[in-house]
């Protein structure tokens, strides 16, 4: 699959963004709300899994306020000045914090998102999630008024529902504006959207649905099904019941799928599991995965240089599904 061919259309924007962004909470430094989930990276690690990164085909990067409260904003853009990218030549995405705010904080702390991204301006600007002391209307006229007074590009959201999708729209366009996308939690062990009406609204919308934890927080690698004892070094995730020992063996036919569909292209299961994702519904899904390694971030762009056929990306939805059911 050549690079030319990664590219769609992000919802009604017009922007061309490849098929996979790279998600950039890792580059929190540790600091902050949600910072400490990941190891603190060095600075020429960044540079060197942005660099990957866009070598591969990856035009877009998503960032946010709550990581590390503007670190991983700061970190990227640097990062991007030390490798020669200029405004415009890359598309950034990033969000508003919402708990325990009201939407005028929309527009009183939008300077210093942009003061963060340091000559970057925001592509894409998401309401990180739908808990506020405003009401989604109010947060869309706040929004709303970012793109009038050229502060932002596009709106976007993340973990709304579908009835809040369609509020989101409703308000947006009494303003002339169309929201562009929906970012939610989406995977081959969790497929929920498909069947609590985010998927079928966001088709209907015209909104894309941008997939976060791509690969269930490593689970869809298949390293922790071979070497369980990984699992104990891993922060909170050791925790979840589906890293426990029921949870790797219930899981494991969807790890034998991806391992066995692997072997064919001589890739690995997590480039299986980004390639169905990105490709099951059509252009309507993209996905951002992370880095925190170099080769996260060679492997990602891996998963845009093949396509699964159709029989494959079956095979993956029925096993899938029955994991689910």
């Amino acid at each position: 699959m050549e690079n030319s061919h990664i590219y769609r259309t992000l919802g009604k924007s017009g922007l061309k963004i490849s098929a996979l962004g790279l998600g950039c909470w890792q580059f929190s430094k540790g600091k902050g709300l949600m910072g400490g989930y990941w190891p603190s990276l060095e600075v020429q690690d960044m540079r060197d899994i942005l660099k990957i990164s866009m070598e591969g085909g990856i035009n877009w990067f998503d960032t946010a306020e709550a990581y590390g409260w503007g670190e991983s904003e700061r970190s990227l853009s640097n990062a991007l000045h030390h490798l020669g990218k200029e405004n415009g030549e890359i598309i950034i995405a990033t969000k508003w914090w919402p708990l325990f705010r009201f939407a005028g904080n929309i527009t009183k702390t939008i300077d210093k998102r942009l003061k963060a991204l340091n000559g970057f301006g925001i592509d894409l600007y998401q309401i990180h999630q739908p808990f506020s002391f405003s009401t989604t209307k109010s947060q869309m006229k706040a929004m709303a008024e970012l793109v009038s007074a050229r502060k932002i590009r596009f709106i976007g959201v993340s973990n709304f529902s579908a009835k809040r999708m369609r509020l989101a729209q409703e308000e947006l366009s009494k303003h002339g504006l169309n929201l562009i996308s929906n970012q939610v939690r989406y995977n081959l062990l969790d497929r929920k959207i498909e069947t609590n009406g985010i998927l079928d609204t966001a088709e209907r919308l015209g909104v894309s649905i941008i997939a976060y934890s791509p690969l269930a927080q490593g689970l869809l690698t298949g390293k922790f099904h071979d070497h369980p004892h990984l699992i104990k070094s891993r922060g909170i995730r050791k925790y979840m019941k589906q890293f426990r020992s029921k949870g790797l063996e219930k899981s494991w036919p969807v790890i034998e799928a991806l391992k066995d569909i692997a072997g064919k292209y001589s890739v690995t299961p997590s480039q299986v599991a980004l390639n169905w994702l990105i490709n099951f519904h059509g252009d309507r899904v993209l996905a951002i995965p992370g880095a925190t390694k170099v080769r996260h971030a060679e492997e990602n762009t891996g998963a845009l240089r093949f396509r699964l056929t159709d029989d494959e990306m079956g095979r993956l939805d029925a096993v899938s599904r029955a994991f689910r059911d």
